[in-house]
């Protein structure tokens, strides 16, 4: 493994597996698949509460029952009680494709149409099914129902368009219907008996009688797609909804028998599965755009309205960025959205919105995706300016124009950037100054315009006067760029020619060409580097301010899709479409690290904190996470977890962090997970960096009350004694006294047991000793101290300062006696102990803070005795030591910065 470790999937929603759906209780849970891994999430704010782990290949079916939860994958179906996997049924030869709660009891199908019957209780113990059906031949079953009341029979159809009644208790065919000349694609169950709708490839919905084998009414979809989800109200209204394969949702009235209502834009893909919950006007969809909605009916002419929803890329995305510090991550998909994903909590995810397009397509009738923007080729923000304007730029493909966002409220800004307006090109690249106030665009046309991001206005062009063209570059402008001080400005030709111009004379300073075709370029602002990527799939670093290269990168031998420089600028990250992404020591000139997946990189970004990597992929719609190994390790060098000029093969991250094979070491005894976990923990470094000193990173409070303890003692002294009560509780026996106090009765023997008892506690409590003394004792001899330091920086200041004063002299006696007093030893070791603390530089915030505490109750009794006051000063020149490093190392480091904050670099 290299230097990033796979973390997790972000921006799954659902797949194209039907969800299942459950209540427990007052609350109502779904379940849905994400791949290879399970999401639960409660409906009533559609929350995500729990993630399955990771299986070996994806679910094809899904079931649930309470806290059980039953997931087909290959040839195989992984039975978990909330996120564990607790048994594994392998039975069948094919693929299975559906799965039924049945009672107590769950029936899988297969491809080739045999059906077992599983019992779930007991699971642990029962691994074998209880029964098998043998399908006929020339049926492949397409969907299975249980009609209700329909005791021991489901129905099953078939991709043929035929229907069979099986009976699992005696295993045998009870009818078989003709069907419609068309495949079955779903089939359910209606609160009346004996009623099924079924749903075929032709468009048409068929409401059968079972019993009688009648047809009862029959529905048409309008666009001619396979009817691909059903569903019935329960609550009353006589309502079917249908879903087809093009994302439309059909409400049928079954007592008018006609159609009631249409949501031409529920989904922009098909519609896999629909549920109307129990007695409500709630209906549920699930489309394969990966999307889950909630649909309520609650409008006086009886149409849905949308309740609440999850979504992410229905498309896979083209560029992603990592803004608000690391916390969330733009995103920008070929399905014309521009999303904020969440790593902290994916509830916070959302759709940045385009300004009222669900009111403007049901007003034109058309479909939100042809009124939305065209995809975002790309795009640059500036947190600095989010609570003042729109802070984020986006270019779009085939666009001449670009649009500006304000990320504060998450909507489309008021201000479209067109440059060049008498000669109209797409806008193919874009960036924003380090200050916010201005966007700096180039075209298709070789054209480069300034724009002011609060008005909207232009700010002026770059024309190169030596052209023979009035315009920027002679080709399409790949990439521009702005320094940290909008000083310079940095362009770059698709024909190879990188230009430096001013950037507020928007005058030309100097240019040079590479030889090559330019495809991308990325600047960093704080080393001024360049990293350009030309056409031989070659990387090149250039510094702008001297105009010459200063590093060439070879390795990769595809495409190079896209660049990212490290916060610090010591790292350069690239990845192509060989697979491969390399990461580049600046400073070293050389690789310090590769990794190849199976899907190629089309995007990456790396987190400012340089503890995250996010990643998207070719035909992927999710977002993917990866840890900085070296951030969590503690490692001294890169490579002792860099892999080098060596490309290793890693899989994606998974949607769950938790594998299957984590899972499974859960089974395992305590000894064989302890000896995995040594086997794979990270080597960390005890090394002391020279001239500086190790905070112990405790709470400020715990060591600052450490030294203000006199103070908060004072603060919490009560104002008044405790008084005593003026009669005595009633539960109390109690003896008249002459003076009016109340006296309480007294058992002398009683007393006397109590005494007794009291006696022997304290002679316990004499000859035993505290841990704080026996750490001290132990850690003397053979003066290794950690032990006792992480005891006491467990202590709370209150109990660490009563341990202290627990050893003071209160007796004067003669020299040779108090030497050989506990209290005395203990003192002595102390000292010591705070010489070699100090003097290693370790805890050094809490080790001054003990210290003083320390000197402040025992400084009388080291003042009056030769020895204490010999390894007192011993203490005071180690101190005064430490403290000049630490203050010649300040006062030069404040003259570097100083020098740098006056210099004009």
């Amino acid at each position: 493994m290299g230097i990033f470790e796979p973390f997790r999937a972000i921006g799954y929603i659902t797949s194209k597996v039907p969800f299942s759906i459950q209540r427990l209780g007052t609350e109502t849970f779904v379940t849905v698949s994400v791949g290879k891994a399970f999401q639960i999430y409660n409906c009533a704010k559609l929350n995500l509460v729990i993630i399955g782990p990771q299986l070996p290949k994806k679910i094809r079916a899904l079931a649930s029952f309470r806290d059980y939860t039953f997931a087909a994958f290959g040839n195989e179906i992984a039975v978990f009680k909330r996120a564990h996997q607790v048994a594994t049924w392998s039975r069948h030869v094919a693929k299975v494709d559906l799965l039924l709660l049945f009672g107590e009891h769950i029936l899988s199908l297969d491809v080739e149409g045999n059906m077992f019957i599983w019992a779930f209780k007991g699971i642990e113990e029962n691994l074998a099914p209880i029964g098998h059906v043998k399908l006929g031949a020339n049926f492949t079953p397409s969907c299975i129902v249980h009609p209700d009341t329909y005791l021991n029979k489901v129905l099953i159809g078939s991709e043929e368009g035929s229907l069979q009644l099986w009976n699992i208790n005696t295993k045998k065919i009870v009818y078989e219907f003709k069907g419609w000349n068309s495949a079955v694609c779903s089939c359910v169950s209606s609160p009346a008996l004996d009623v099924v709708a079924i749903g075929c490839a032709d468009g048409k919905i068929h409401v059968h009688n079972i019993k009688m084998d009648e047809e009862v009414v029959t529905f048409e979809h309008s666009s001619r797609g396979a009817v691909t989800a059903l569903s019935f109200s329960t609550d009353g209204q006589p309502l079917l909804a249908s879903g087809g394969s093009f994302g439309v949702i059909s409400i049928w009235n079954l007592k008018k028998r006609r159609l009631q209502s249409v949501i031409r834009d529920a989904h922009d893909s098909s519609i896999i599965s629909l549920h109307f919950f129990a007695n409500e006007p709630v209906l549920m969809s699930a489309s394969a755009d990966n999307s889950v909605k909630m649909w309520i009916f609650d409008t006086n002419d009886g149409d849905p309205r949308l309740l609440r929803f999850r979504s992410g890329h229905s498309a896979p995305p083209l560029c992603i960025r990592f803004y608000s510090n690391g916390r969330h991550i733009l995103s920008a998909g070929q399905d014309r959205a521009f999303r904020l994903f969440s790593i902290v909590q994916e509830q916070q995810s959302r759709e940045l919105s385009q300004r009222h397009i669900s009111k403007r397509a049901k007003k034109l009738r058309l479909k939100e995706e042809e009124l939305k923007l065209k995809p975002v080729i790309a795009f640059d923000c500036a947190e600095i300016r989010e609570r003042d304007w729109c802070n984020v730029v986006t270019c779009h493909m085939d666009s001449a124009a670009a649009y500006v966002w304000r990320l504060q409220n998450f909507v489309l800004g008021e201000h479209i950037l067109k440059p060049c307006p008498e000669n109209p090109t797409p806008v193919k690249a874009c960036a924003i100054s380090a200050c916010g106030n201005f966007a700096i665009l180039g075209t298709a046309g070789g054209w480069i315009e300034r724009f002011n991001l609060q008005s909207g206005i232009s700010r002026g062009s770059y024309i190169d006067t030596s052209r023979q063209r009035k315009c920027s570059h002679d080709g399409e402008v790949v990439g521009v760029a702005c320094d940290s001080t909008n000083t310079i400005m940095i362009s770059a030709g698709y024909h190879g020619d990188i230009k430096v111009w001013d950037f507020k004379r928007r005058e030309l300073r100097s240019r040079w060409d590479i030889g090559c075709s330019l495809v991308k370029i990325v600047y960093h602002r704080v080393n001024g580097l360049l990293a350009a990527v030309t056409d031989d799939f070659v990387i090149r670093l250039y510094d702008v301010v001297a105009l010459k290269m200063v590093r060439e990168f070879r390795g990769h031998t595809d495409r190079i899709t896209d660049l990212c420089f490290s916060e610090d600028g010591k790292w350069l990250m690239s990845s192509s479409m060989d697979g491969s992404l390399r990461i580049w020591d600046v400073v070293l000139a050389k690789q310090i690290d590769g990794i190849h997946v199976d899907v190629p990189i089309t995007a990456l970004s790396l987190s400012p904190n340089m503890d995250i990597l996010a990643t998207t992929h070719a035909d992927q719609n999710g977002v993917y996470l990866w840890v900085n190994r070296s951030m969590f390790s503690g490692a001294p060098n890169v490579d002792s977890y860099a892999s080098g000029k060596d490309v290793v093969k890693v899989k994606l991250p998974s949607v769950s962090a938790l594998g299957s094979s984590e899972a499974d070491d859960t089974k395992k005894n305590v000894s064989e997970h302890s000896e995995e976990k040594q086997a794979i923990s990270f080597p960390i470094a005890h090394q002391q960096i020279p001239e500086l000193v190790t905070l112990s990173l405790l709470p400020k409070s715990q060591w600052q009350s450490l030294i203000n303890l006199d103070i908060i003692k004072a603060r919490n002294k009560p104002l008044e004694p405790p008084k005593k009560p003026e009669k005595t509780p009633f539960f109390l026996p109690s003896i008249p006294s002459v003076s009016g106090e109340i006296v309480f009765k007294t058992d002398e023997s009683a007393d006397g047991e109590k005494q007794e008892k009291n006696n022997e506690g304290i002679k316990k409590i004499d000859a035993l000793t505290s841990r704080f003394s026996d750490l001290l004792q132990s850690s003397s001899g053979t003066k290794s101290f950690s032990a006792f330091t992480e005891y006491i920086k467990g202590l709370s200041p209150s109990a660490l300062d009563m341990e202290l004063r627990l050893l003071e002299i209160i007796n004067e006696e003669a020299e040779e006696e108090l030497v050989k007093k506990p209290e005395f030893i203990s003192i002595e070791q102390l000292l010591d102990y705070f010489i070699e603390e100090i003097h290693s530089r370790n805890d050094f915030e809490f080790m001054q803070a003990v210290v003083r505490l320390f000197l402040k109750i025992h400084g009388e009794t080291i003042r009056c005795h030769p020895k204490l006051q010999e390894k007192a000063r011993k203490l005071l020149e180690i101190q005064c030591s430490v403290w000049q490093k630490i203050d010649k190392l300040f006062q030069s480091t404040r003259c570097v910065v100083t020098f740098l904050s006056n210099s004009q670099f």
